[in-house]
């Protein structure tokens, strides 16, 4: 039996200060080179452990479709700083910036895979703050690690 994929966002929540290489080599790879980036990832093994191995300098959580679309729309840039628009979507073989959001959230194609993008997003710190520790895992009452669908919350706040 197949199992069912689903994309994860993952943003970085912790500087740079006091991190060890392998955690540093593994936020580099998931391109989280800075705090309030987010990028998009599906839940296959390896992008889980790598997720794992950082979750004290990371939050990630299941994405909606509608949180795609508003990431792509208002943060979501080409290389050169430009916005991404319907053209761009058009240009790649989509009707719109919402059919590649569905595409992307149906994991038909991975977003760091798309031409001319930059695979981060960089977001607003949140707005009224982080709502609780930065250092403190999420099921402890914090904001690192694991946070499922509440995730959307977050994302809204930042963009």
């Amino acid at each position: 039996m197949e199992e069912k994929h689903s994309c994860l966002a993952a943003i970085r929540i912790r500087g740079t200060i006091d991190i060890s290489g392998e955690i540093k080599e593994t936020l580099k790879m998931l391109h989280l080179t800075r705090s309030c980036h987010a990028t998009l990832i599906d839940d296959r093994p390896s992008y889980l452990g790598m997720l794992r191995k950082a979750r004290n300098y990371l939050t990630w959580g299941k994405i909606s479709k509608e949180d795609i679309k508003l990431l792509l729309e208002r943060r979501g840039r080409l290389i050169g700083d430009k916005k991404m628009t319907e053209e761009y979507a058009q240009g790649i073989g989509y009707e719109s910036l919402n059919a590649l959001a569905e595409a992307l959230y149906e994991l038909k194609v991975e977003y760091r895979s798309l031409p001319n993008i930059k695979p981060v997003f960089r977001l607003h710190p949140p707005k009224k703050g982080f709502k609780g520790k930065v250092k403190r895992s999420y099921a402890a009452g914090g904001v690192a690690g694991r946070r499922g669908p509440a995730i959307s919350e977050l994302i809204k706040r930042m963009t």
